[in-house]
């Protein structure tokens, strides 16, 4: 399959995702935990189950990592990263600000991201190295290059352990504003040039892939707290940051908690 025609599919994996989703936001669907305590809906189940079988319809010889389904064909040249809903507490609370995330990962690199906003209407794509785009319409992430002038998001204090908490608190407080809440949709706000940085923990592969991309796609810079490239295997500490010189001032304030197992 030619490579536009990845676009292609990534699209309709969002549009079939969204056909499950929307039709139960905001319907008082009923609400599990799973073993780790996070939330989870019929909708999330059957978004992703949806997207797993059209990909294997499409590309059977494609890998599949989702949040809800598992692990597919993982050793695959080229894997897909899934996350049917992206912020199920918000889904679950009536916000709109939760989305599906797409990535394709080949050998090891994000080679397209999406995080695709199905009640705003929005759809984010990047292309690390290629460029970014909302709608269409090319993004492009700010030019902020100091902590001094720099917009500050993370999605919840709940999400840091005590000393990861202390770190982003001491640094997010020397920044111009700092705000919270928006999930995945912060880092689309990155990409659009209207947040310089955002810094979260206690992610998984599905939820931080599809940003490389976008944010890569659009100019910023995404790492772990040391700065190392974001993979599969990484430790679920994200800092993106819309330039380099910023990014690299922000780890300063973040590299020094102390490194965690992948």
């Amino acid at each position: 399959m030619p490579h536009t025609d990845y676009l292609s599919l990534a699209g309709r994996l969002a549009d079939v995702a969204a056909a499950h989703s929307l039709g139960s936001f905001r319907t008082g669907l009923q609400v599990d935990l799973k073993a780790d305590a996070s939330p989870v809906t019929l909708a999330d189940r059957a978004a992703e189950a949806a997207m797993r079988a059209l990909i294997n319809e499409a590309v059977p010889a494609h890998g599949i990592l989702g949040e809800e389904h598992g692990r597919e064909r993982i050793d695959a040249e080229r894997v897909w990263v899934l996350d049917p809903i992206d912020g199920t507490k918000s889904f679950i609370t009536g916000s709109p600000l939760w989305g599906t995330l797409i990535a394709l990962v080949h050998g090891g690199r994000v080679e397209l991201g999406m995080i695709d906003m199905p009640v705003l209407g929005e759809r984010w794509i990047g292309q690390p190295g290629i460029g970014a785009h909302c709608n269409a319409r090319p993004v492009h992430a700010g030019g902020c290059t100091t902590l001094a002038e720099a917009r500050v998001l993370t999605t919840s204090p709940d999400a840091f352990a005590p000393d990861e908490w202390a770190a982003y608190d001491a640094l997010s407080r020397r920044g111009a504003m700092r705000r919270f809440g928006g999930d995945c949709y912060g880092y689309a706000q990155l990409a659009g040039g209207h947040v310089d940085i955002v810094a979260e923990c206690q992610l998984q592969p599905y939820d931080y892939m599809a940003l490389v991309g976008v944010v890569e796609g659009a100019g910023g810079v995404i790492t772990d707290w040391q700065g190392r490239a974001l993979s599969i295997h990484s430790n679920g500490r994200v800092l993106a940051a819309a330039t380099a010189a910023l990014h690299r001032e922000a780890l300063c304030w973040l590299a020094a908690v102390p490194d965690i197992a992948a």
